[in-house]
């Protein structure tokens, strides 16, 4: 329970550190629509309870990690609150949206819950949660045109969204975000 307190902790105070107008409110509506509980897959990575909020802030350190090492610190400065939004919310519609969560516990054909997998939520019609992150931050702050972008395009080549566009216009923020994320769901979180 402590690491999924100090998990919470980490994305809201950085998220807090950015000072973007409005954040307050988005934290506090992702409280209240299960951010901070909610799986972070289906049956992949991190498919338990707090595992996108352990994911989050993996994938907030491997951004800012390779930033730096990437950039080095002074253009990574340029980009940094930048860094903290798309990686802090590249996930967000994972949660869900109209007080509906996007994963809910599989039912097995006896009744019963499965203790390891869950599924897409029927009751809660099928757009990327790519659309949804967007569509849930922007009711709260203003995004950058590259930190719409950078979230939009997270999941790049393995996303459904936006597949051919991408191609010549990558940008640092995009390719930072994305290969955080690749890389915490292809390694860091993977089961052993």
């Amino acid at each position: 329970m402590a690491e999924t307190l100090d998990n919470k902790k980490y994305v809201v105070d950085a998220l807090m550190s950015t000072k973007r107008t409005g954040m307050e409110d988005l934290i506090r509506y992702m409280e209240e629509c299960g951010f901070f509980e909610a799986p972070c897959s289906s049956q992949f990575h991190l498919a338990t309870k707090f595992g996108l909020v352990h994911h989050t802030r993996n994938v907030m350190e491997t951004a800012e990690k390779i930033g730096v090492t990437l950039l080095g610190g002074a253009e990574y400065n340029k980009i940094h609150e930048s860094v903290i939004i798309a990686a802090g919310l590249h996930d967000l519609g994972k949660m869900g949206q109209f007080e509906k969560q996007l994963y809910t516990p599989k039912l097995l054909k006896d009744g019963s819950v499965d203790k390891v997998l869950y599924e897409q939520n029927k009751d809660l019609l099928p757009v990327d949660h790519e659309i949804r992150s967007i569509a849930i931050a922007s009711m709260f702050i203003d995004l950058t045109e590259e930190e719409q972008f950078a979230i939009l395009y997270h999941n790049g080549l393995y996303g459904t969204v936006g597949r051919y566009s991408l191609q010549s216009h990558e940008t640092p923020l995009y390719l930072i975000v994305h290969t955080a994320d690749l890389w915490c769901s292809r390694f860091v979180e993977v089961k052993s």
